[in-house]
C-alpha cells in the first residue's frame, strides 16, 4: 500500500508541494551544508546569526498554502472579477495586438525575463542590442540625437525631464510650465515631484508658455483632447524667454507627424506602451526619454553605448556608469537604477517585426478611422472640440455626457468623460469597423446610422498639411530584415542565446536577489481579465485588481510587521521616494517642516541618497564600525548635533554588507528620541520574512522589492515593484492618485502614473505568497541565510569574509543571507583583482556576484533559496578553482600580465585561432572545470573597454559595416 494513502485528503491536497519546488536544497542537502558550516540545525544556526532581541514573537498570519494548481484556479476566480470591456478611454492608454511571435518567445520566454541588469557586459550583449534597438528606434521617431533604454512610466519620465531641464538650461527662473491638454497622471506625478524642489509648477494653454517666464514647458502632442498642434511657434517663444520646450509625444502619431525634434523641442518623452504591450491596468510599460546630443551627459537612467571589445571587435555596454546611483549618492542626478528592460524590448521588438512601413500602415489606419468617426458623429448633430487629430476626438455632448456615458458601457465600451460636457473617444491598432458602428451607434440615441459607405472612401485624416511627416525613420536594416516569423525568431533567439539568464545558470548577485520565477506564477499575467484592463476604467469594472491589492497588502503587511502598504510605486526607488515624501509630510503636519536632515551609513545603498536630496533633505553620512555595523558613538553625536532638525535615518537591514546589526533596536529608538523617523530599506528582506518584521523591531518606514523578495523576475532591469509600507500614524499620508479619485488630505501626491503602479505584475507575488504560506515563506527565508552560509563555509580559507558576525562554531563567521569575498589581498599578491574575477567566472559559465560593491575590489554573492546544492557546489568549485589559477600566478607560474584571469573571458573565435601566442593552454582557458566540457556557454564577446565606449560615446543602432 502507497504510503501516503495513511494521509488525510485534506493534507494531501494542502501538501507544501510548491515549497518543495521553489527551495533548492532537500532535508538530505541540508543536513550537509550544516555540518560544513558547523551548526546541529537549521533552527540552531537561525537562532546564532538573527539577533534574538529582533526575532519575531509571533508567525505570520497568512492562509494555508496551496498548489500550484489551486492557486491559479484561484487567482482565476478573482481575475473573473474584473470587467474587460472595448477601451476608447486613451489618455496614455491604447489597445494594442502583441504579436504572438514577440509574446511568446520574449515577454514569456524565461531567457528574456529571468536576466538581470546588464553590468556584465560580456554576458548581456543580447539584451543591450535590443535595448539600442529600443534607443535607435526612440531617436528616429522623435527626431532626437540621444535616448536612454526606458524610463518608468510616461509620468516619471515628465517628471525627470523637468528635473533635466532645470539642470542644463540656462534660466534663473524657479516656474515650470504645464500645458493644460497634457495627460492628467503626468500633471499630478510632476506636482508630487516640484514641490519639494522649490518648483512652481504653472499651468494654462500651450500657446502661452511663451508668455511665461519658465525654464521649460511641457506640452502633449497630441494632446489628451487629440489636438495636434504645431510646437515650433511655442518653441521659439519659449526659448526666446531662455526656456527648454518637453514634447510628450505619441510614437505611433509620429510616424505621420512632424517629429518634436524638427520643431524645435529640446526633450522628447512619452510612452511606448502601445508597441505591443497590453495596458496591463497602467503598467509594466516603457516609458521614453530623449533630448539633444549637448545634454545626453545629463540625461538621467541608464544608457546602452557601442564600445569595443578586448579584439576590437564591436560590443555593447552601459554607457555613462559613472552616473550610477552607488557612485554618485546624493550627487546623483536621479534616485532611478532600473528602467523598463523587458516591455522596452517588447516594444524595441514590435519596431523590429512591423518596421518603419508597417507601423505607418497601422498609424495611418487609426488616422483614417479617426476621421470617419469625425465624419459620422457631425452627421449625427455633434460638434468636435478640435478640427485636427490623430487618434482622439472630444465630443462636445453638453446635458447628454452622463448618460452617453452610461449607454456606451452598457455596450461594453469605456468612453472618457473629458469634461461635464464632453467625451473623449480613442481610437487605436485593435479599433474594428464593428467598433466604430457600435460608437456611432450609442452617439444615434437610437436613431438609425448613416452607412460609413457614403463618406469614407477618400476620406483624409486630420493632420494638418504642414505637420504631415517627410523625413525618414527606422532605416537600419534591423528594422527591415525580420518581418517573416521565422526571420523573427531566429533573431530572437540569436539574442537570448548571446546572454545569461536564471534559466541557465545561479546568479549570485549580491543584494539583488535573483530568485526562482516559476512558471505558474508568470502564467496569469497575460490573461486578459489582468492584461486588457485601462488603469482609468470606471472603479466597479476593476474589482479583481481592488481584490488582489486590498489581499496582497494584507499579506505584505503581515510579513513587514507594518499597519500600511501602498502599491503604487513602480520602482525600489519609488518606493523609496515616497516613504521619504511620507516622513516629511508628516513632520510638516505636525508642523516641523525644518526637519531635514537625513542621517544614512556610509554602507546604505547609492539611491538612499539620492532619494533623500530628491525630497528636499539633506544628508549627513554616519560612520560604520571595522564589522560593517553602525557606529553608535558617531550615531549618538549626529544626532545630537542635529536633533532639532532631524528628520530621519536610512539604514539597511540587515547591513549592505551582510551582516545582521545587533544594536538595531538601540538605533531606532535613539533616532525616535530625537523626534526623527526610521526608514529601513527593504532590499535585503529576503532575510527577515518569518523572522523578523521591521515594523516590530523599529522601522517606521520601509520599501520592498517585490522583485527581490516575492519572486518578480528581474526581465533584465526591470520592470519592478517597490511598495511602501508604514506604521500606523503614517497610514494617512500613503500615495494618494487624485486623477483616479483615491486618497485623503493628509496623502501624498501620485508617484506613478497609475493608480496600482506595475499592476499586472503583482498576480506573480500573489502566487508566490498564496503557494508558500506562513510556513514556506519563512523556510525560504531560513535556506536563504543557510546557503549564504554554506558559500562562505566553502569558500573560508580560499577567500577572507570581509564581514562576519564572529559567531563561535560557525566556519565563515556567520553572514545574513549574502556574503563579502575580500579580493583587495590577491590583488597585492598576484595583480589579479575582483573584476578579473568576475569576468574568469563567465569562462566557467557563471554571471558574476555584486562586483566593487558596497566594498571596492570585492564580490558580494547572494546564493538565494532557490539554488540547490549541486548549483552551490558548482559555483563554489569554480571560486576554488579559481583562487588555484590565481595562485599559479603568485608562484610565477602564469605571468602576472599574460594568465587566464586577466584575459578572460574567452571568445570561441579567439580560441580558434591559429596564432596562440599565451603562457597558458587553449584547454585551461575554455576548459578549466571537466563539466564544461559537458555544457559550455560561449560568451560573444572578449571584455569590453569600458573608457572606449565613454570618450566615443554612441547610443544608437552601428552601421552593417561595423560587424563585417
Amino acid at each position: 500500500m502507497l504510503k501516503s494513502a495513511h494521509k488525510p485528503l485534506a493534507e494531501l491536497e494542502n501538501s507544501a508541494e510548491f515549497q518543495a519546488r521553489h527551495i533548492g536544497p532537500d532535508a538530505t542537502d541540508e543536513a550537509l551544508m550544516l555540518s560544513v558550516i558547523g551548526s546541529a540545525s537549521r533552527r540552531a544556526l537561525i537562532e546564532a546569526i538573527v539577533p534574538r532581541s529582533i526575532a519575531r514573537a509571533n508567525a505570520m498570519q497568512l492562509p494555508a498554502e496551496l498548489t500550484e494548481a489551486q492557486a491559479l484556479a484561484e487567482l482565476k476566480g478573482i481575475a473573473s472579477r474584473n470587467q474587460v470591456l472595448k477601451s476608447f478611454i486613451g489618455q496614455g492608454y491604447y489597445g494594442t495586438l502583441t504579436p504572438g511571435v514577440i509574446l511568446r518567445n520574449v515577454l514569456e520566454n524565461p531567457a528574456w525575463y529571468t536576466a538581470y541588469t546588464p553590468y556584465q557586459a560580456e554576458i548581456s550583449q543580447g539584451r543591450m542590442e535590443a535595448l539600442v534597438n529600443f534607443q535607435t528606434m526612440i531617436c528616429d521617431l522623435t527626431g532626437m540625437a540621444i535616448a536612454n533604454a526606458s524610463m518608468l512610466d510616461e509620468a516619471t519620465s515628465a517628471a525627470e525631464a523637468m528635473t533635466l531641464a532645470a539642470r542644463v538650461g540656462k534660466s534663473k527662473s524657479q516656474t515650470f510650465f504645464v500645458a493644460d491638454d497634457v495627460l492628467p497622471q503626468s500633471l499630478e506625478v510632476i506636482q508630487t515631484r516640484a514641490k519639494p524642489l522649490g518648483i512652481n509648477v504653472v499651468v494654462g494653454p500651450a500657446e502661452a508658455a511663451g508668455q511665461t517666464e519658465c525654464f521649460a514647458a511641457l506640452v502633449q502632442y497630441p494632446g489628451v483632447t487629440g489636438r495636434v498642434r504645431a510646437l515650433q511657434p511655442i518653441a521659439d517663444a519659449v526659448h526666446a524667454k531662455g526656456g527648454l520646450l518637453i514634447a510628450a509625444a505619441d510614437l505611433l502619431a509620429l510616424t505621420l507627424i512632424a517629429s518634436p525634434g524638427e520643431q524645435g523641442a529640446d526633450i522628447a518623452i512619452g510612452t511606448t506602451q502601445r508597441f505591443g504591450m497590453p495596458m496591463c491596468n497602467g503598467g509594466p510599460h516603457a516609458a521614453y526619454m530623449a533630448c539633444k546630443d549637448e545634454y545626453k551627459r545629463s540625461l538621467p537612467g541608464r544608457l546602452v553605448g557601442l564600445s569595443i571589445d578586448s579584439h576590437g571587435k564591436p560590443a555593447y555596454r552601459l554607457a555613462l556608469q559613472t552616473r550610477e546611483q552607488h557612485i554618485r549618492r546624493e550627487k546623483a542626478t536621479s534616485n532611478i537604477c532600473t528602467a523598463q528592460v523587458l516591455p522596452a524590448v517588447v516594444a524595441s521588438m514590435y519596431a523590429v517585426y512591423h518596421g518603419p512601413q508597417g507601423l505607418k500602415r497601422i498609424a495611418l489606419r487609426v488616422a483614417s478611422y479617426t476621421a470617419i468617426l469625425a465624419q459620422g458623429l457631425k452627421s449625427l448633430g455633434f460638434t468636435l472640440a478640435h478640427e485636427t487629430s490623430f487618434d482622439t476626438l472630444e465630443v462636445n455632448t453638453g446635458a447628454k455626457t452622463e448618460v452617453l456615458l452610461a449607454t456606451a458601457v452598457s455596450a461594453g465600451m469605456n468612453l472618457r468623460r473629458a469634461s461635464a460636457t464632453s467625451i473623449g473617444i480613442s481610437l487605436d491598432e485593435t479599433t474594428t469597423r464593428a467598433d466604430l458602428h457600435g460608437v456611432l451607434a450609442v452617439f444615434a440615441e437610437g436613431k438609425p446610422v448613416i452607412g460609413f459607405e457614403s463618406f469614407e472612401k477618400g476620406i483624409a485624416a486630420l493632420i494638418p498639411v504642414e505637420l504631415a511627416r517627410s523625413s525618414a525613420y527606422l532605416t537600419h536594416p534591423v528594422f527591415n530584415t525580420h518581418h517573416s516569423e521565422t526571420e523573427m525568431l531566429r533573431y530572437l533567439r540569436m539574442l537570448s542565446d548571446k546572454d545569461l539568464a536564471l534559466d541557465r545558470t545561479m546568479i549570485a548577485l549580491g543584494s539583488c536577489t535573483m530568485k526562482l520565477n516559476a512558471t505558474s506564477e508568470m502564467i496569469p499575467i497575460t490573461w486578459p481579465e489582468f492584461a486588457n484592463i485601462h488603469p482609468f476604467a470606471p472603479r466597479d469594472q476593476l474589482k479583481g485588481y481592488e481584490l488582489l491589492d486590498e489581499q496582497l497588502r494584507a499579506w505584505l503587511c503581515q510579513a513587514t510587521g507594518y499597519a500600511g502598504i501602498s502599491l503604487q510605486p513602480n520602482a525600489g526607488s519609488q518606493g523609496e521616494y515616497a516613504g521619504l515624501l511620507i516622513i516629511k509630510a508628516w513632520h510638516e503636519a505636525r508642523g516641523e517642516a525644518h526637519r531635514k536632515i537625513c542621517l544614512i551609513p556610509e554602507s546604505a545603498h547609492g539611491t538612499n541618497p539620492a532619494s533623500a536630496q530628491m525630497v528636499g533633505m539633506q544628508v549627513v553620512v554616519t560612520k560604520c564600525d571595522k564589522e560593517g555595523n553602525i557606529d553608535l558613538v558617531d550615531l549618538k553625536a549626529k544626532c545630537e548635533q542635529h536633533s532639532a532638525n532631524l528628520a530621519a535615518i536610512m539604514i539597511t537591514y540587515p547591513s549592505t554588507y551582510g551582516v545582521f546589526d545587533t544594536q538595531v533596536k538601540e538605533i531606532c529608538a535613539l533616532v525616535h528620541s530625537h523626534g526623527g523617523r526610521v526608514y529601513v530599506d527593504g532590499a535585503n528582506m529576503n532575510a527577515l520574512v518569518g523572522v523578523a518584521a521591521p515594523g516590530e523591531f523599529g522601522g517606521d518606514v520601509s520599501h520592498l522589492n517585490l522583485h527581490k523578495t516575492f519572486c518578480i523576475p528581474h526581465g533584465g532591469g526591470g520592470p519592478g515593484v517597490g511598495p511602501v509600507c508604514v506604521v500606523a500614524d503614517l497610514v494617512p499620508h500613503l500615495p494618494a492618485h487624485r486623477t483616479a479619485g483615491i486618497g485623503g488630505e493628509a496623502a501624498i501626491g501620485a508617484v506613478s502614473a497609475a493608480p496600482l503602479g506595475n499592476a499586472a505584475v503583482l498576480p506573480i507575488s500573489w502566487m508566490y505568497v498564496r503557494m508558500m504560506g506562513a510556513e514556506g515563506l519563512q523556510s525560504a527565508t531560513e535556506v536563504a541565510i543557510l546557503s549564504a552560509n554554506y558559500v562562505a563555509a566553502r569558500l573560508d580559507g580560499y577567500y577572507d569574509i570581509h564581514f562576519s558576525g564572529n559567531i563561535e562554531g560557525v566556519k565563515g563567521g556567520g553572514v545574513a543571507h549574502e556574503c563579502i569575498l575580500d579580493l583587495r589581498p590577491l590583488k597585492d599578491s598576484s595583480g589579479v583583482g575582483a573584476e578579473d574575477v568576475a569576468k574568469r567566472l563567465i569562462d566557467y559559465g557563471f554571471h558574476a556576484p555584486t562586483l566593487s560593491f558596497p566594498v571596492a575590489g570585492t564580490l558580494m554573492v547572494e546564493p538565494t533559496e532557490s539554488e540547490s546544492k549541486a548549483e552551490l557546489d558548482r559555483f563554489c568549485d569554480a571560486m576554488i578553482a579559481i583562487r588555484g589559477e590565481i595562485e599559479k600566478v603568485e608562484q610565477g607560474t602564469w605571468s602576472r600580465e599574460d594568465n587566464p584571469l586577466i584575459n578572460a573571458p574567452h571568445t570561441a573565435e579567439h580560441l580558434m585561432k591559429a596564432d596562440w601566442s599565451h603562457g597558458y593552454s587553449r584547454d585551461e582557458a575554455a576548459y578549466p572545470v571537466a563539466s564544461l566540457r559537458r555544457v559550455k556557454y560561449w560568451v560573444p564577446v572578449g571584455r569590453v573597454d569600458n573608457v572606449y565606449g565613454d570618450r566615443n560615446l554612441s547610443c544608437s543602432c552601428p552601421p552593417v559595416s561595423d560587424y563585417a
